[in-house]
């Protein structure tokens, strides 16, 4: 197994109000963050087949954070998520 694979499995979940709470407090601590996932996600709720009240979280092993959903990937079948402690995007 590679080190990154606890990246690739749900690590927790939270409620809407905890995820939105989370990813409103990193926008707001990295500059640009909130341009950067305006343009590469569309919002929640925007699909169909949206999940509900609570989202999975996942472990960043980068630096440790944990990723947050922050919408749905545009250009991809993907959930956009970013991390709390260094502001980076990803697709899960």
């Amino acid at each position: 197994m590679t080190s990154n694979i606890s990246q690739a499995y749900p690590y927790a979940s939270e409620t809407e109000a905890e995820r939105a709470a989370a990813v409103a407090a990193t926008v707001a601590g990295h500059a640009g963050l909130d341009v950067t996932i305006a343009g590469e996600s569309s919002p929640l709720g925007s699909s169909p087949l949206d999940p509900g009240e609570r989202r999975w979280t996942y472990h960043h092993g980068g630096c440790g954070g944990t990723l947050h959903v922050a919408g749905y990937a545009r250009d991809q079948h993907a959930v956009y998520v970013v991390c709390d402690r260094c502001g980076k995007t990803a697709l899960r």
